[in-house]
């Protein structure tokens, strides 16, 4: 079974904007939005991929990917999507011997930035870089799937 792992923050400043390796803009839907289960589409760039996520333990869940056709994607987001698209800019920043993932959400959730880091293990130790924020692994309102449904712009 795949496991992601992974540990959410909010973003204080810009501070990670000089690191940034790589950035890849992303528009995602879903097809199920359950509170045990999504099943999410993603086009990021020229690359797609269809996701499928469990119930959240902590911060780990079954996590299962697989690449599909651009066409099909994009079929798929403008005639299966139960939600509104989520749109975004995901930055690649690298720290110490990690890589974090700064997203940066337009549309709707305008504003919101977040910061990701996947780990093995749930005890993993990070290097905590000073642009990071309070921890928000834990709540549901930062959750892709949960963004969809009630866009940041109307909390």
């Amino acid at each position: 079974m795949a496991i992601e792992i992974e540990r959410k923050f909010l973003v204080r400043d810009a501070g990670w904007r000089e690191a940034v390796s790589r950035s890849t803009r992303m528009v995602q839907g879903y097809l199920v939005a359950e509170p045990g289960l999504t099943l999410r589409v993603r086009i990021a760039g020229e690359r797609a991929l269809l996701t499928l996520k469990g119930a959240s333990r902590g911060i780990a869940r079954a996590e299962y990917e697989y690449p599909v056709p651009l066409a099909d994607a994009e079929a798929m987001l403008r005639d299966l999507a139960c939600t509104a698209l989520v749109e975004k800019v995901r930055h690649l920043v690298p720290v110490a011997d990690r890589v974090w993932e700064v997203d940066e959400f337009a549309g709707a959730n305008a504003g919101l930035v977040l910061a990701e880091l996947e780990l093995e293990d749930e005890r993993a130790a990070f290097v905590r870089p000073d642009w990071l924020g309070e921890e928000v692994s834990d709540d549901p309102r930062y959750f892709n799937a949960r963004l969809a449904r009630h866009p940041y712009r109307d909390w």
